[in-house]
This record gives C-alpha cells, sequence and structure tokens, in this order.
C-alpha cells in the first residue's frame, strides 16, 4: 500500500538493496561471463546464475558449490577467487540520488533497516561501505538463512525496530512480489521503480 498524501510519515524504514539502494548491474555481466568463459551466450550464463541463486544467497551453498552448480563444474581456486571477485564488484555501486535521500532521512533521526538477498561474502563487502553507518541494522539473507519474499525475513527486519508497529514502518523494494510480501504482514510499501522524488515523498516529512 502506497503511502498517499493522506498518510503521515513512517516511524521506520525497511529497505532493499540491490535496485533501491544499489544500481542493477549493466556491463558488469559481460565482465563476469568472460571470467566464467561463457560470454558466448550471455543469456545462458544468466540463467545458469540465478537457477542457483535462492540457495547461495540463503547460505545454503559455499562460494565453490554455488560456481560449481553455474559452470557444471568445480572452478579452481584461482577461477573461485576470481569469479567471486566479479560477482561482488557487480552489486556495489550505489546511486548517488538514493544516497542523497538517505542522508536526509538519517538526519531526521528516521530508523532505517537493510534488508537484502546477498550471498555472505557480499554481505560483509557492503557492511564496509560508508552508507552502512545510515542503516540502524544490516540484514542479509545470507545470516538469516532465509531469502525475501519468505515472512520470516520481515519478521526479523521488525524484530530489530523493537515496538514499532507494522503499520508504522515502510518497506521499499524494486521487486513486486517482495511488496506483495510486506504488504500482506500488514506493513506499508513502495514498488520502487527509480524514482528518488517517489522515495523522498514517502520516507520524508512534507515541508
Amino acid at each position: 500500500m502506497p503511502l498517499t498524501a493522506t498518510h503521515t510519515s513512517p516511524d521506520a524504514v525497511i529497505l532493499d538493496y540491490n535496485g533501491v539502494l544499489g544500481v542493477q548491474p549493466t556491463t558488469q555481466w559481460l565482465r563476469l561471463a568472460r571470467t566464467a568463459t561463457w560470454e558466448a551466450d550471455l543469456a545462458a550464463f544468466q540463467n545458469a546464475f540465478w537457477r542457483a541463486r535462492p540457495l547461495y544467497d540463503a547460505g545454503q551453498l559455499s562460494d565453490r558449490a554455488y560456481w560449481a552448480q553455474v559452470l557444471g563444474f568445480h572452478p579452481s581456486r584461482r577461477l573461485l577467487r576470481e569469479l567471486r571477485v566479479a560477482d561482488t564488484n557487480m552489486w556495489i555501486t550505489t546511486d548517488d540520488r538514493v544516497l542523497r535521500v538517505l542522508h536526509r532521512a538519517h538526519q531526521t533521526g528516521l530508523p532505517m533497516v537493510l534488508l537484502s538477498n546477498a550471498p555472505a561474502h557480499l554481505s560483509d563487502v557492503l557492511d564496509t561501505h560508508d552508507w552502512r553507518r545510515l542503516m540502524t541494522h544490516a540484514l542479509y539473507s545470507a545470516r538469516l538463512e532465509v531469502c525475501k519474499p519468505d515472512p520470516a525475513t520481515y519478521q526479523h527486519a521488525l524484530h530489530t525496530l523493537g515496538s514499532v508497529h507494522p503499520e508504522r514502518v515502510l518497506f521499499v523494494d524494486d521487486r513486486a512480489d517482495n511488496c506483495s510480501a510486506a504488504d500482506r504482514l500488514g506493513l506499508r510499501t513502495l514498488h520502487y521503480t527509480g524514482r528518488p522524488a517517489d522515495l523522498e515523498a514517502d520516507m520524508l516529512p512534507s515541508d
């Protein structure tokens, strides 16, 4: 349920990372496919990448087991290291426009919780970035051992917020299915489509 002019500002926000704060990869896909020596058919590579991803994001597969499923063979230590670096580098670019909104929200004291489907190594890297200090908590699927849109992920995020009622919490995600799951739990939702003005309108009080 998107916020409207009649809604008051939320008491807390739960934010997705990739597609909201993080920029979706473009040319980085080809770099990763080249590392995997699979650039001849990028679509097939992406299908294999995503097919095994849910278990990897949920911490159920090691780096080596994940890439073995993607490639169809166990990579060498060197190749595994290169794949992990290339994979991680795809997801670390952030949207400066969104960051400006989050900085303003942080200055108002608005609690913000990051809730991201991300494997363990990427989670560790994201935690080292400067924007991480804007978040009251950062929750990653690999550490929770469950991925959105499983209701347990949202319950974990709400638990970190203490006594804040779900109807006073705004959930922001670029995936409609994740927003639908949050809506069923009573959270306010913003299906983010790349417009920082929408984020600002729903997160921050109007002047």
